[in-house]
């Protein structure tokens, strides 16, 4: 026979506050009752908030007696107490035992300590957002005014997968959210984490003359990069094995490998897949 007791998550000794409130409960947060049927859940509310049906309810639990325990309840411990109800929902048998409010304090802790970790977990290991702070990648990427050379009212808010990498390797065009090297800080004034386009692959020959940029001697087609926010720098750099070369698509405005070399492998965290704020920006990238 079903136990309308372990479904409720409630002990067979319960009140009927309890039986009510854990029904209740069901009603309006059945997430947390994963398995339960809405039809046999509320028959045995109806049944269990009945004094006399759950008497005859109890009576039918109650198995035959014989000589050698002739007043025991099946699953009931030695000391006469019934057992645990049970439950599919770990945390009904964890914590049957307690006060209907210690199970209620214990429930919202669970719920909330779970909800953090997810969320933290998600951050450490898939998505994470970051905020574009400088002009350094418009108009591909916007800042917000009154910044130097920015051109939206907000920032752009991106999300950056990080776990993209682990399938594949880092290619020339993904833009890519990286912690900077220490010279990073001396050169443009600040370091941390940057967000940039990947330009140069490891082993590669980066040259840049009047504005244009050539790949071991072959020019390299960038279309994301507007004729007006090039530069006239000329340089030549050899990315190291391992190491990898970014710059921004707004090159005149631009602190970059240029100005602080190469970014080891060990600094890339994930590419920037999806703008999500501000709403007329929304997109994948």
């Amino acid at each position: 026979m079903t136990d309308f007791y372990g479904l409720l998550g409630v002990s067979p000794e319960a009140s009927s506050e309890e039986i009510r409130e854990a029904y209740y409960r069901f009603v309006h947060y059945p997430e947390q009752f994963p398995y339960a049927d809405p039809g046999v859940m509320q028959h045995a509310y109806v049944v269990l908030s009945d004094p006399e049906r759950r008497a005859a309810y109890d009576q039918s639990m109650r198995p035959p007696q014989d000589d050698a325990a002739p007043n025991d309840w099946s699953g009931a411990v030695g000391d006469g107490r019934r057992s645990a109800p049970r439950s599919r929902n770990p945390f009904v048998r964890m914590t049957h035992g307690l006060p209907r409010g210690w199970r209620i304090a214990i429930d919202w802790v669970v719920t909330i300590v779970g909800a953090v970790a997810i969320v933290l977990a998600i951050k450490a290991w898939v998505v994470n957002p970051y905020r574009i702070p400088s002009s350094s990648m418009e108009p591909t990427l916007h800042c917000a005014r009154p910044g130097n050379g920015c051109e939206a009212h907000f920032s752009d808010r991106v999300l950056a997968n990080r776990f993209i990498y682990h399938f594949r390797k880092p290619a020339r065009g993904d833009i890519i959210v990286f912690k900077t090297p220490p010279a990073a800080a001396v050169k443009c004034g600040s370091g941390g984490t940057f967000v940039k386009r990947l330009v140069g692959l490891p082993g590669e020959t980066v040259r840049e003359r009047s504005g244009q940029i050539y790949i071991n001697g072959h020019k390299l087609i960038e279309p994301y990069v507007k004729g007006d926010r090039r530069d006239q720098q000329t340089g030549v750099w050899h990315v190291p094995k391992g190491e990898y070369f970014f710059m921004g698509d707004n090159r005149i405005q631009s602190c970059d490998s240029r100005e602080w070399g190469s970014v080891p492998r060990k600094n890339i965290i994930g590419e920037v897949f999806a703008v999500y704020w501000p709403p007329n920006r929304i997109g994948f990238r």
